[in-house]
């Protein structure tokens, strides 16, 4: 199947109607952005770039395609030999994949005519929205578990396609394993994971549920110890495993009092070198309310994969750009009550300190960044700045991802999720948040689409 068929019909009928009356060619320019982020996020991370830049090559409509769209009785002829021959030849620019976003942050920037680009909107939209809703979700709690490492284990609470996506955007924020074996098989994240209850229930008792899985697995498995009682549980595990058993892993309950339990527990039958790790329905908070626990790992699901309650960051797909009468490229946008947007292709760059990220730009153009730059400087002079102004800096944001309808760097699935996973510690690194200060915040830097306010406000 190709990607074509993941779209609107109003795509098309936008299409044919604009091809009829002679503008379906004047170039145009879209930008995906969202106009707010969820209650009490400090940030927003975009994932799924990569898979939409494969979406794009793929974006063609074959013969059963074109067969199916003649029998719905709704394009004409012209317009179906037109879909026959498409391939996009624009230019996209975005953020690159792990960077977080904000208010207005033009994450995707694409350039074509309108016949090139208005057919992408509901396959880009879709990858994004759905992959960054889980990115999102999981950034937070990688910074709430402090340093202890995550598992991703939702692939049962959502599509089975959409379940290799959610791994692959969980690991992008730096969850270390999935128990995925297509993620796996797909990205080269590491996978883990033993026994369910299921296992244990199996056998007449849970010492021979427990004998048979750690013959199997060796005396490194971790062993699910909540199925009867948990202390009896830990005390059999480690008779059988002896002082190096691997973990055992707590699923219901009250995992922090538990936890402290099953720890003194193993620590006194020798075993201070077997882990802990927790499930059961952990989120963001959950995990911030463990964070004194004596727990090693967790291992989290629904949660995670439904993007923490927000699912989708609110992507919108809007033409911002486009060719006039005249020749020119004009600004346009939306003036609707609550949904205006700001017209013109943008350039967008972090505002950095040193090392610390202060505000988010988004400016329409070059002319705008050069005026920006040049009232912070005359800012810093007047006010004598302290030292670390001096380091103030714009970081670029948007980087090139297809020229002519071809990728600029030809990345395989496992090259782009690692180079993800590298700029998403780096960028979240720059807001300098403190786990201590708990998941839910105001907005970690304003977005500002002014450059000489910004730099009055900032000087």
């Amino acid at each position: 199947m190709t990607s074509s068929l993941l779209t609107d019909l109003y795509e098309l009928t936008m299409l044919r109607a604009a091809r009829e009356a002679g503008t379906a060619e004047r170039a145009c320019v879209f930008e995906v952005f969202t106009r707010s982020l969820p209650e009490g996020r400090r940030y927003g991370v975009l994932a799924g770039t990569d898979r939409v830049l494969r979406a794009i090559a793929d974006f063609r409509f074959d013969e059963a395609d074109l067969r199916y769209l003649r029998r719905t009785g709704v394009l004409d002829e012209d317009t179906l030999a037109f879909l026959a021959d498409y391939r996009f030849t624009g230019d996209v620019h975005g953020y690159a994949e792990g960077e977080l976003f904000f208010e207005g942050s033009p994450v995707l920037r694409i350039e074509g005519t309108f016949a090139d680009a208005v057919m992408l909107e509901t396959v880009v939209l879709s990858i994004l929205n759905h992959d960054s809703g889980v990115a999102s979700a999981g950034s937070r709690m990688i910074t709430a578990a402090r340093g202890r490492p995550c598992i991703e284990m939702g692939g049962r609470r959502v599509h089975e396609d959409a379940a290799i996506a959610a791994a692959r955007a969980a690991y992008l924020v730096g969850f270390a394993s999935t128990s995925n074996l297509a993620a796996g098989a797909h990205y080269r994240i590491p996978v883990a994971g033993t026994s369910a209850h299921a296992f244990t229930l199996l056998f007449d008792t849970e010492e021979e549920a427990f004998r048979a899985q750690i013959a199997s697995q060796g005396a490194g498995t971790t062993v699910l110890v909540d199925t009867y009682d948990v202390e009896q549980a830990v005390r059999t595990a480690v008779g059988i495993a002896g002082p190096g058993l691997g973990a055992v892993r707590l699923d219901s309950g009250d995992l922090g009092a538990q936890a402290r339990e099953v720890r003194a527990l193993l620590d006194s039958l020798g075993a201070t070198s077997t882990r802990i790790t927790a499930t059961s329905d952990l989120d963001e908070h959950r995990l911030d309310e463990l964070a004194d626990a004596p727990i090693d790992g967790y291992g989290i699901g629904t949660r995670l994969v439904t993007g923490g309650g927000h699912p989708a960051p609110g992507f919108v797909f809007k033409l911002v750009e486009r060719e006039g009468a005249d020749g020119a490229m004009h600004p346009v946008g939306k003036r609707s009550a609550d949904k205006q947007t700001l017209g013109a292709g943008k350039s967008a760059y972090r505002l950095l300190v040193g090392d610390r990220a202060r505000a988010e730009l988004v400016l329409p153009g070059e002319a705008e960044v050069a005026e920006f730059e040049r009232e912070l400087t005359a800012q810093l002079l007047a006010s004598q700045a302290p030292a670390e102004w001096a380091r103030t800096r714009l970081r670029p944001l948007q980087v090139p991802l297809l020229q002519g309808g071809h990728r600029v760097w030809d990345l395989s699935p496992v090259e782009a999720l690692e180079h993800g996973r590298e700029r998403h510690a780096s960028s979240l690194a720059e807001l300098c948040l403190r786990p201590e200060d708990g998941p839910d915040g105001p907005i970690a830097i304003p977005t500002l689409t002014d450059g000489a306010q910004a730099a009055r406000a900032l000087g």
